[in-house]
């Protein structure tokens, strides 16, 4: 069973003027969503849909992994075709296992974080709802054309701290299998789940004025992030599971061996030429261990640490820093505490789902032992270059 995201953008719009490749802080509007879904762990695939050989150029310029494109037809790229349509179109095209998740997401809204789709994938899994959808709560006091209230009692105005709201489809993503999409011939069915996001992606992108807003919205989300980024001093890492794969292997003699990556070796010697101190830490005591870190040349190494966090927390006093200045990568329970605490967290593919759903947590691409940290480093090395 696969996760498929489907991604519609057609070339007629027409209150912005090709809308979906317009620049939005010095990317397509399409980049946002797609770069999203690419890291998010939870999606397999990606589909492009479009009607333009142009934005198909642009959209593979990204180079995204994931990334395939379909060339939707002309009768379901007009102004008065339905999102459904094409969805539909694809679907009774493509062959896909029925059980299959279908994730519909929209370039409008370019604050959807990879977190969002894999946090809803998640809740999606466990709830035994049938389809689910974003929404964000609004807690705005709503009347009807004739004058009554919808969502509360004027001559009892509650506090807006009392107010428990209501929700809005944000228009973001919707989530259902293949199979109830085909025999519905619609987004949504049966027990329908919703998913919340932040109140800031209820604006969709239809409007100029949309645009202007959410293009400072996302200056700041991005200007929040590079500087939590630049802030960092202290780079430290798990080893099983992020630095090697997490197996375990012996020798006819019996010698126990782990497999490194040399890339992330690289990427460590390039982030301490940056000035940022590097280390590990892990609650195993093995030499092979340290022979590693001494060949990397590791300004620190902990070995056999039972409370990661307490030790990081001393370190920083040594250092003169704040945890807020450390970025850790780990991928299982024992890492949780200290994941929690940092300034930057990050996590490889292969982690647990408890690590995984730490708020913030970036979630690497990679697996532990084939470039996850190499990767992270490379997030780093680009705000600090």
């Amino acid at each position: 069973m696969s996760t498929i995201a489907f991604v519609p953008v057609r070339s007629g719009s027409k209150s912005i003027k090709d809308k979906n490749i317009k620049l939005l802080n010095g990317k397509p509007l399409f980049f946002w969503v797609l770069n999203a879904l690419q890291n998010a762990s939870e999606i397999n695939k990606i589909i492009l849909a479009t009607d333009s050989t142009n934005y198909a150029e642009i959209a593979k310029s990204f180079n995204f992994s994931k990334l395939e494109i379909y060339m939707r037809s002309a009768e379901n790229a007009s102004d008065t075709a339905s999102t459904e349509s094409v969805v539909l179109e694809y679907l009774e095209k493509a062959n896909l296992n029925s059980q299959d998740i279908f994730v519909l997401a929209q370039a409008t809204s370019p604050l959807t974080k990879s977190e969002d789709f894999d946090n809803a994938l998640r809740q999606f899994a466990y709830s035994g709802k049938n389809s689910m959808l974003s929404c964000v709560k609004s807690k705005r006091f709503f009347w009807d054309k004739d004058g009554n209230t919808i969502n509360y009692d004027y001559r009892n105005r509650p506090r807006r701290q009392d107010f428990d709201g209501m929700f809005m489809e944000n228009g973001a993503f919707y989530i259902n299998k293949v199979e109830n999409i085909l025999k519905d011939k619609n987004r949504l069915s049966g027990q329908i789940g919703i998913y919340e996001m932040h109140e800031s992606t209820a604006i969709e992108i239809d409007e100029p004025i949309d645009w202007k807003i959410v293009e400072i919205l996302l200056a700041e989300q991005n200007a929040v992030k590079k500087a939590q980024i630049s802030d960092i001093k202290l780079f430290m890492s798990d080893v099983d599971g992020v630095l090697t794969d997490a197996g375990m292997y012996y020798s006819e003699n019996g010698d126990e061996l782990k497999k490194f990556c040399t890339h992330d070796g690289m990427g460590i010697k390039l982030l301490k030429e940056k000035g940022v101190k590097v280390g590990i830490i892990t609650t195993e005591d093995r030499q092979l261990n340290r022979n590693r870190a001494n060949k990397l040349k590791l300004d620190y190494h902990f070995h056999g640490e039972t409370n990661k966090l307490e030790t990081i927390k001393n370190l920083c006093k040594e250092l003169n820093i704040s945890l807020s200045e450390v970025a850790y990568i780990g991928d299982d329970v024992n890492d949780f505490e200290l994941l929690s605490a940092v300034g930057l967290a990050a996590c490889p593919a292969n982690s647990v789902e408890k690590i995984k759903n730490i708020p913030n947590i970036i979630h690497l691409t990679k697996k532990g032992g084939e470039g996850a940290v190499r990767e992270f480093i490379e997030m780093i090395l680009s705000v600090k270059s």
